[in-house]
């Protein structure tokens, strides 16, 4: 019976150890820090659901955790998540956005769901209830579309008559970006780069400037270098009598410049966007970016150095050479 004990013994002190060891860490762990609710979200109650079941416990001041989120060290991790998902957009202080950040959110939002980036994986695999489903993004997208009067475009077949051609905005000054970035539309003259659409039913055109247009040509652009200047002109699609679609009313343009040492938050970009005729800048302070635009660019752009719609086959030179030693 003594040779039984002795061997129970180690086992019993391992176990004891681990479980001290364990108490100790929930004595250290930091409650996560309570914020009131300064602002809802204002849409449809089907909307609303779908953020509060797979968002909010990390993206407000409303946390409903699970108790094995509250145990360190999953705790200490869990609360990270969450103070950084505060910063990116927090449902709880809505009314500090204006009704175009509003708008701009909730688009970040659709694409994150549309790619499967949010909610995170490591997130569903413990609750498995926050899933996003075809028929959430669905009805997120329509919400999204709501907000700026687009739909399903139309052509007017009583009057037959031909709509507009596309126009850029021709301002009286050029304005100036809270971060500091000034609007110019000399890129106007530089190197399309690339053009896409999205869902809103927009066209965008990408234009490069020569340090850009170079690093696409090498494909060297993990970095980007320093003075890289890339624009995304948008426009909305409008549908011509005859069934072709041209570029419309202008919506925005949103500009990166890549400087390393002043934009090393973000990744080395600055971003701003300017929009409307009257080319009015988004962001309320200089670290509107940090809260929006690098979270979905770090998710879903990483390895094409941060950068959307960077050509997949770029490098003519190389190509011409391939093929001449075929």
């Amino acid at each position: 019976m003594n040779t039984e004990k002795k061997k129970r013994n180690p086992i019993a002190i391992i176990f004891l150890a681990i479980l001290g060891i364990f108490g100790g860490l929930q004595l250290l762990s930091q409650p996560l820090e309570g914020k009131p609710v300064t602002g809802k979200i204002e849409a449809p109650r089907e909307v609303i659901a779908i953020l509060e079941n797979s968002c909010f416990n990390c993206h407000s001041n409303q946390q409903n955790l699970s108790w094995y989120d509250k145990l360190a060290p999953v705790s200490w991790a869990v609360n990270k998540d969450i103070k950084r998902a505060r910063e990116v957009l927090n449902f709880s202080e809505w009314e500090k956005l204006s009704p175009a950040e509003h708008q701009g959110k909730m688009y970040a939002i659709l694409n994150m769901m549309q790619s499967g980036k949010m909610p995170l994986h490591e997130y569903t695999l413990l609750h498995p209830s926050s899933k996003i489903s075809q028929k959430d993004i669905e009805t997120i997208k329509k919400y999204t579309l709501s907000l700026s009067g687009t739909g399903t475009l139309t052509k007017d077949k009583n009057t037959g008559q031909e709509i507009k051609e596309a126009r850029q905005p021709i301002p009286s000054k050029n304005p100036v970006s809270p971060n500091g970035i000034q609007y110019n539309d000399d890129f106007k003259n530089w190197k399309v780069i690339s053009m896409s659409t999205l869902f809103d039913h927009s066209i965008r055109v990408i234009y490069g400037n020569p340090t850009a247009v170079k690093a696409i040509e090498t494909e060297n652009f993990h970095p980007w270098p320093d003075g890289s200047i890339v624009v995304k002109s948008v426009w909305k699609q409008q549908e011509l009598p005859d069934g072709e679609i041209r570029a419309g009313k202008f919506i925005n343009a949103q500009f990166m410049v890549k400087d390393a040492k002043k934009y090393k938050d973000t990744e080395g970009w600055g971003f701003a966007k300017f929009s409307g005729d009257d080319l009015h800048p988004t962001g309320k302070s200089a670290s509107f970016a940090k809260e929006s635009c690098i979270a979905c660019h770090r998710q879903l752009a990483e390895k094409t150095g941060y950068l959307f719609d960077v050509p997949m086959k770029i490098n003519t030179q190389r190509l011409i050479q391939n093929l001449q030693k075929k």
